[in-house]
């Protein structure tokens, strides 16, 4: 093998150790999974109105209860 290949399959190695080093999943995450809760913004929130939201889940359930849309209870009358 040529000095030239050589350098070359060096600077490769060199190259690529950080990626493996970082891939070898021994890192543990700083944010615990109980702490992720903390980061969140309540605009990041799918639901900016938690009544609304509430209500217009019960009109769903109501309006698909015949076939089981979200496992309550109630037909698709509307009654509970």
């Amino acid at each position: 093998m040529s000095k030239t290949a050589q350098r070359t399959v060096k600077l490769m190695i060199m190259a690529l150790l950080p990626f493996l080093v970082a891939c070898q999943g021994t890192i543990k995450p700083w944010v615990k999974p109980y702490e992720r809760n903390n980061l969140t913004l309540p605009v990041m929130d799918w639901a900016l109105d938690p009544i609304a939201d509430n209500y217009m889940h019960h009109v769903y359930q109501a309006r698909e209860g015949a076939q089981g849309a979200e496992g309550s209870s109630g037909g698709g009358c509307g009654c509970n």
